[in-house]
This record gives structure tokens, sequence and C-alpha cells, in this order.
């Protein structure tokens, strides 16, 4: 199996993703890491990196792809595909598209990852929109957000194409039997929420292939009443930015509020272990990345700030979703989900 990286892509590049490469070519033998960005560059970082003597047991299945043009977060994500073709994202998605690699994965632009994914890989067939599915870290087991912030205007027919991808991941890729699929909106009755909640709540309603519990209201997004929660990309980014800073205020709130006495100083060192154990669930970088569903293809979006362990768990996330044939699980998915439909249609006339 081959995995694209982008060596460039993200704030700690190209150190950071070159040692989560060897990190993975260390733990998965059945893997090889195609390195893309100027060579150069990544040459010189090979030979300087505080893994120097893991590589050398590696570097045989550690290549690099000479990708001399570099697309940044600054840059318009279409514009930049079509003036730099040269570039990790165009490069990447082109060896993938011709079967030269399996999977993509890059801390990079989002809009460029997007847009590449779109344009060079192309849509599966049946599906309206890609899914950018972010996977929460909460206490119990993760859950997956679809969509996270790809598509703003959604139609309620896409929702449910949200709904059946993401009950596949995490099926297949978090391993959760039979994952229980929520509609985000603003009360939990059928009858809340605008026409397009109200629409997609009949539609995943009447589906079969995946297992509806019903709305869910954000605030019990976290509270493990569903594994898979379809949202349009603008409230589900809301959320989930929502959340982030919810969970680092109040964990900065607990830190000021025990240092402020001696008792609770006192307080803290004994709990110690316990605020480790609870700012540990909610570490995304065990995570790796957000998967983009609905592509032809396994691609991944990993952090800006991914560490290297963040670097090494998304592309361990590829390489699951290639190892489980996700593409052709979301096709089969597709399939069912518009006959299922059309029967539906067809009993209401």
């Amino acid at each position: 199996m081959k995995l694209v990286l982008d060596a460039m892509g993200g704030d700690l590049a190209p150190m950071i993703n070159i040692e989560g490469a060897i990190l993975a070519a260390e733990a998965f033998s059945d893997v090889t890491i195609i390195l893309a960005g100027p060579q150069q560059v990544i040459e010189n970082a090979l030979d300087t990196c505080s893994m120097k003597e893991t590589y050398e047991k590696v570097k045989d299945r550690i290549e690099i792809m000479d990708a001399p043009e570099i697309i940044t977060t600054e840059e318009h994500p279409v514009m930049a595909l079509r003036k730099k073709k040269n570039s990790s994202f165009c490069l990447g998605f082109d060896a993938v598209r011709n079967k030269e690699a399996d999977g993509f994965v890059s801390a990079g632009s989002t809009g460029a990852l997007m847009a590449g994914a779109m344009f060079k890989l192309g849509r599966i067939k049946g599906i309206d929109r890609p899914a950018l599915c972010a996977v929460i870290p909460v206490p119990g087991r993760p859950l997956l957000l679809a969509d996270s912030g790809a598509n703003v205007d959604c139609k309620p027919e896409w929702l449910v194409q949200f709904a059946m991808m993401g009950s596949i991941y995490m099926n297949r890729i978090m391993k959760v039997e039979s994952p229980k699929v929520g509609l985000l909106n603003i009360g939990v009755e059928e009858a809340k929420g605008n026409e397009q909640a109200k629409t997609a709540y009949q539609l995943m309603k009447n589906a079969t292939i995946f297992d509806f519990v019903g709305n869910i209201e954000a605030r019990d997004a976290l509270a493990s009443t569903c594994d898979v929660l379809a949202a349009d990309g603008f409230a589900g980014n809301v959320l989930i930015k929502n959340t982030e800073g919810t969970i680092s205020l109040l964990l900065h709130l607990i830190k000021d509020g025990l240092m402020s006495s001696l008792g609770g100083k006192v307080a803290g060192l004994l709990a110690k272990n316990t605020f480790r154990g609870l700012k540990k669930q909610f570490d995304t970088s065990e995570i790796g990345g957000a998967p983009l569903l609905g592509v032809e293809g396994a691609v991944i979006k990993a952090h800006g700030n991914s560490d290297a362990r963040a670097i090494f768990c998304a592309i361990r996330q590829a390489r699951e979703m290639v190892n489980a044939d996700v593409v052709t699980l979301i096709r089969s998915g597709v399939s069912e989900l518009t006959e299922t439909m059309a029967k539906k249609q067809e009993e209401e006339k």
C-alpha cells in the first residue's frame, strides 16, 4: 500500500510531517509513505531529523515525490490548484487517481484538499456532495460529525448521504457495532427545525441502511446519545468550534481555580493523574484527522497544528480506510439508499 503525505502542509512542516511518516513506516510494514514536496527541502529535513536512526531502518519504504510548488492556506484553493500544477495536492491526487497511490493525507489547506479531491478524484457515483467528517473524542467513544464545514448550504438529501457515509465509517474504521445516527436540530421533536431539518428527518426515518435515533440537540451531542451526527457544514462547524472552545476554557478555569489558593494547589496535586486522564479523553491528536467521505479515494485532512503523533494517526486512518475498502462500501451504500428512497416515493404516490 502506498500513501501520499503532503510534506509541506501544516504549521510545523516539513519536519513534523516527516517524523510522523517515519513513525508510520516503522509501525506499518505494509505501507510505503510518499513524501510530496520540494525534493531538496525534504532531503535536507530527512538528513537533520531527530529520528535519523529509525529512518535508516525504514527508508526503503519512504519515497519522495518532487512537488516544487506549495499551496498555502492564504491562497484561493481553486485558483491555486489551476496555477500550481506541480504542487503536492495536484501531483498527490493525480497519483491516487492513476492508482499509483492508495490514499492522500494533508495537514495543509482544507480548501485545496477539498477542491483537489473533487476535481482530481471525483465524487463517488450517486453522492451529491462529499462530507468532511470530524471525529470528536468524547467520553465513552468518538462522535463523527458529518459535515463539519465543507458544505455550508445543504439539501435534505445530502444530509441523508452524510449519515449513511458516517455510519459506514464508524462501523468499519472505529469498530462501532450498529452506529446510532442522529440529526442535529434545535429540538428533539419530529416537527422541530427549519424545512431542511424536517424534510431530512422524514428521509432519514425511512432509510433502512442506518440506525436513525432522531433529532439531537447541540447540548446532547457529546453525551453519547449517537455515534454519527448529521448536520449541514455551517451548523456542524459552529458546533465543533464551540465545543473546542468550551473544553479549552473549562480546563483553563479549573487550572486557574486550583492555583488560586494553597488548598486548591494541594487538591490539584492529588488529582493530577485524574486531570491528565480527563485531558487525554479530549485529545484530538490520537484521532489523527478528518476523513473526506464521498470521493473516489482515501483522503484524510489532519489538523494544521498536528504534531508527529497526530500525523502518524492520520496516516493510520488512511491505511484503515484503504484496508476496509470504505470507498466500495459507500458505493454500495448509496445504491441501496437511492433504491430505498425511490421505493418510498412510489409508495407515497
